[in-house]
């Protein structure tokens, strides 16, 4: 696979979501990605649902496209000494066990980096290396819970919600990668410690500024924005909603639309300022003026005059929209077992390219053997050798 990442080789020790989400975009920009795994049972989440009819998990296919799976176990010392070869000839390790876990196999970055000197080491875990809690496990969930982005999110008067998608591991993921970045851009080596628990909270941005300007702890508000009117979700007459977020240029087209000349004409409610002291006045007409039209008319009248608003729309209408499809956002590859199977593109392309390439998951220790021998300088006869031992 070509990209600007070619020629560079990440050894992965990561497994379920968030820096798996990493070397798959990694992988599919073009880095070498060699995926590390039990022999065995591999990753945990090839056994996740939702399985496919052959077995294999969609779950796993999302995270783990165009990567070489080898199969090696890590807590045999001749598992270790190959681990330490094939770390002696990568660009970069990432990692996603407890802090010191990987120390103790002889496979942290003090022992990999003396022979290694110029390798990226990321590690990738709940709390992060130091602090009290650097030992505590933690799930995509818990992180929402600890961080106060659950607490914030749901209905005003209502229990507190997960996001729809897993925020923590994904955010996660992302920094994983811009750690991996920074340190190739870096030409040195060294050891980039990402923690979920800081990637949830530096997402406060806005939260905190209010928190430190006013002493506001946010709390849940729906879809409204706490520091904007109009900015929520709203119920069209024929049940369906919409999400209208303006700021002061769109409120006057916004009131025209829906016949409120009243609100378009009242001087409190020209600015932000003068609409938030008075949300619940300006909320409860826009309701009521939003309740009879119907959504998807509605939403092409206020496209019209300029007003940002669109459908909300449920996962399958969004992934068909025709500028998804045009846009390639959804690509396909060819499992050797499962056959040709849909899967979401990196979104990361060059104006003037194809969309990215989609890689394929790999089968459980499919490259094993190849690698070995590439990388670690193995024979046949110590790779089978290996095999027979239950170390690969």
């Amino acid at each position: 696979m070509t990209g600007p990442l070619a020629g560079i080789t990440v050894l992965d020790f990561s497994r379920v979501l968030a820096a798996p989400l990493a070397t798959q975009i990694l992988a599919e920009l073009g880095a070498t990605v060699i995926k590390v795994e039990r022999p065995g049972t591999g990753d945990e989440t090839r056994g996740f649902e939702p399985r496919l009819p052959h077995g294999e998990s969609a779950y796993f296919f999302a995270f783990n496209r165009g990567k070489r799976s080898v199969t090696l176990d890590l807590k045999d010392p001749r598992g270790q000494e190959v681990a330490r070869r094939l770390a002696a000839r990568a660009d970069v390790v990432v990692e996603n066990f407890l802090p010191g876990t990987l120390d103790r196999l002889g496979l942290g970055y003090d022992r990999l980096s003396r022979e290694n000197p110029e390798l990226v080491y990321v590690s990738a875990t709940g709390f992060g290396q130091t602090g009290p809690d650097r030992t505590r496990k933690g799930y995509d969930t818990v992180f929402q819970a600890l961080s106060g982005v659950m607490a914030m999110t749901g209905e005003p008067g209502g229990p507190p919600s997960k996001t729809g998608v897993p925020v923590a591991d994904l955010t996660s993921g992302l920094w994983v990668v811009i750690a991996v970045l920074a340190g190739l851009a870096g030409r040195r080596g060294r050891h980039l410690d990402v923690s979920m628990m800081d990637v949830q909270l530096s997402l406060h941005a806005l939260n905190a500024a209010r928190l430190f300007a006013l002493g506001e702890d946010p709390v849940r508000t729906g879809t409204e924005h706490p520091g904007r009117v109009p900015s929520a979700a709203f119920q069209a007459g024929d049940g369906e909603w919409l999400h209208i977020s303006g700021s002061d240029q769109h409120w006057v087209p916004l009131c025209e639309v829906l016949g409120l000349d009243a609100l378009a004409a009242d001087p409190l409610l020209r600015t932000n300022s003068g609409r938030v002291e008075h949300r619940a006045r300006v909320m409860k007409a826009l309701r009521g003026a939003i309740a009879q039209h119907d959504r998807d008319a509605l939403v092409k009248e206020l496209r019209a005059a300029d007003v940002p608003a669109g459908a909300v729309r449920s996962v399958r209408e969004a992934l068909a929209d025709p500028h998804a499809v045009a846009r390639g956002v959804v690509g396909e590859f060819d499992h050797p077992t499962e056959g040709p199977f849909p899967a979401l593109r990196t979104p990361l392309r060059e104006t003037a390219g194809e969309p990215t390439a989609t890689g394929v998951p790999p089968l459980l220790g499919a490259d094993t053997g190849e690698v070995l021998a590439e990388l670690a300088g193995l024979t046949a006869d110590e790779i089978e050798g290996l095999r027979a031992a239950g170390v690969v």
